[in-house]
């Protein structure tokens, strides 16, 4: 691995040097040092890292493994990830990132495809997830592709074409009945009474590092200068703080020279970030089509906080009403996405009502699943 496997925890800094999935005090871990870790001052430094952007951004045959030394790993576990279409979208003043072109048709790849790197490096022969749809199909797709058998714990209202997508490569779905949080908590449960790698979208610091090569490829695609703005769906916050920790390393490392104001888009109903920062009618309403972020408590929620205070970011919430509007509209434009997408860009347009984001601005929208899968 391109640095030691040390973790450590946000919120109390304490410290591992073997493998655990939680800290002691309840909260997630990240990876001690390196460039895409937690901290905002990470002790591990640069001084190993390029000190110029790769010339093999743009090798399709390399992906998201272009940015391999600032990756925590050394195998690559891979189905050719990576390097998703940035192009121009006139009706919303705006350029999207077409995260749905992915071998599992999510963002969700990026971090899977990281995720069981990690695992195969650590021997790992049998992992768990849960999910509710992406994350699941994502490491159990990486999970084939790596020889290791995952279960994936998924609501027993999952979509069918989800499901299917998990049970098709050879995982086990094991449908749960209750809220989202439940589906966590029977996972956990699993993880603590066996013997399974716990391959979290949420906990799993790998994930994040495989996330944050977004910013990373957005960067070289436009030439090494950052937007001004990234508005993105932000339930447990896997893109919103990849994202944010990408771009923290390139400016760290020179290649940009500021970080772009991050701002969430949430469901109503299920805005605790919203609810933060605004107080509670900030999540009023109802929000069932976005099920993709339907997160009550996400576990990173201070490190989403700061990424957001850091960024002069924000984090709204958005009614069902919206969504669907801006699903129809992105359908009408040939984005075939599935409805969570349609938060980001309905979010877009909410913050620039508000005077939030200027019409002048220069802005990134990652468009996250693919529409196939719904």
């Amino acid at each position: 691995m391109h640095s030691a496997l040390a973790l450590r925890c946000f919120a109390c800094d304490r410290t591992y040097d073997e493998w655990t999935w939680r800290c002691d005090c309840g909260a997630p871990l990240n990876f001690a040092s390196g460039p895409t870790d937690g901290e905002t001052n990470h002790s591990g430094g640069t001084d190993s890292l390029p000190s110029a952007p790769p010339e093999s951004w743009a090798d399709t045959t390399a992906g998201l493994w272009s940015f391999d030394s600032l990756l925590p790993v050394d195998a690559h576990v891979t189905l050719g990830e990576g390097l998703t279409p940035l192009v121009d979208a006139p009706a919303w003043d705006a350029a999207f990132k077409l995260e749905y072109v992915f071998p599992t048709g999510s963002f969700k790849d990026r971090g899977a495809a990281v995720t069981l790197s990690l695992a195969a490096e650590l021997g790992v022969d049998r992992v768990v997830e849960d999910s509710s749809g992406n994350a699941g199909a994502a490491i159990a797709t990486y999970a084939a592709r790596a020889g290791i058998d995952a279960e994936i714990y998924v609501p027993a209202s999952v979509k069918p074409a989800k499901r299917r997508a998990i049970e098709q490569v050879g995982a086990t779905p094991v449908p749960i009945e209750g809220s989202r949080e439940d589906v966590t908590a029977a996972c956990v449960d699993a993880v603590e009474s066996g013997d399974a790698w716990y391959a979290s979208h949420a906990w799993n610091p790998a994930f994040l590092s495989g996330t944050a090569t977004f910013a990373c490829e957005l960067c070289a695609q436009r030439n090494w200068t950052a937007p001004d703005a990234v508005v993105t769906p932000l339930g447990h916050g896997t893109l919103f703080l990849g994202a944010y920790r990408g771009f923290r390393t390139l400016r760290d490392l020179g290649w940009i020279d500021r970080l772009p104001r991050l701002l969430g888009a949430q469901a109503a109903g299920y805005a605790p970030i919203a609810v933060a920062l605004h107080g509670d009618d900030a999540a009023d309403g109802d929000n069932d089509i976005a099920d993709g972020i339907q997160i009550r408590e996400p576990v990173r929620k201070n490190e989403i906080l700061a990424a957001i205070e850091e960024t002069d970011g924000d984090a709204i919430a958005l009614p069902e009403s919206a969504v669907e509007r801006e699903r129809d509209a992105l359908y009408e434009r040939g984005f075939y996405v599935e409805p969570t997408c349609a938060v980001a860009p309905a979010a877009l347009a909410e913050y620039r009502e508000r005077g939030v984001v200027a019409h002048d601005d220069d802005v990134v929208v990652p468009l996250t699943g693919s529409g196939l899968k719904t």
